[in-house]
């Protein structure tokens, strides 16, 4: 998948640090998510959506301009990191997987598994908050598979990043249970920011021995 990704996205000045960026997107569940990984009931968790189906949001309950907001952020960021310090950040759109190939779930995973930093984009989104986020089905298979495929120092390369003021019950659950690094941000300015520090210090214990280089 590593090889494939770096195929798609091209070449930047520093095109093999992958940087896969997600955020919140269609509600679900959060205590069927959290009971799911205490019980490892795999089809709960797979049944998390993985992509925004904006499409689908037409004609629904669900605020469309929100989830513009959120996709138009999440592209921002993207971008910023393209630029500088110019590693490869993508979203899960930015990859040309046919669903008949491989489930949105199981493309979610092998984008993290295969990225040198994985990091979820939480902006306060109103009455969402806390219930489109899509970390339960990506972290929980870090968590229970990193010994057979990835290795333990991988969740070290999770940033969950909220704006300032979000509350949920998932960010505590993302650090008690996945062990993920939490910020938060308070505009697009200071997220850029911290994105950036986030990625130069593991690009910085790469070089250093500290983390594993991704082959």
């Amino acid at each position: 998948m590593r090889d494939r990704l770096l195929d798609e996205l091209g070449e930047l000045a520093h095109s093999h640090f992958l940087v896969y960026l997600m955020g919140p997107y269609k509600t679900f569940d959060v205590d069927a998510l959290l009971d799911a990984a205490e019980t490892d009931d795999r089809e709960i968790l797979r049944s998390i959506p993985e992509t925004v189906d904006f499409g689908a949001l037409v004609g629904s309950d669900i605020d469309l301009d929100q989830q513009e907001a959120v996709f138009d952020l999440l592209l921002y960021a993207r971008d910023r990191l393209r630029t500088e310090p110019g590693v490869n950040a993508f979203l899960a759109v930015d990859i040309d997987i046919p669903l008949e190939e491989m489930d949105a779930a199981t493309q979610s995973i092998e984008f993290a598994l295969a990225s040198n930093a994985i990091i979820y984009i939480v902006p306060q989104i109103g009455d969402n908050l806390g219930v489109g986020i899509e970390t339960g089905s990506v972290l929980e298979a870090i968590f229970r598979e990193h010994n057979e495929r990835a290795p333990t120092e991988h969740q070290e390369r999770i940033l969950f990043i909220h704006e300032s003021g979000v509350r949920s019950a998932m960010i505590a659950a993302v650090q008690d249970r996945w062990d993920a690094r939490i910020y938060s941000y308070d505009d697009r300015d200071d997220l850029v920011r911290q994105l950036r520090l986030f990625v130069r210090d593991l690009a910085r214990r790469e070089q250093h021995g500290d983390l594993p280089q991704l082959e």
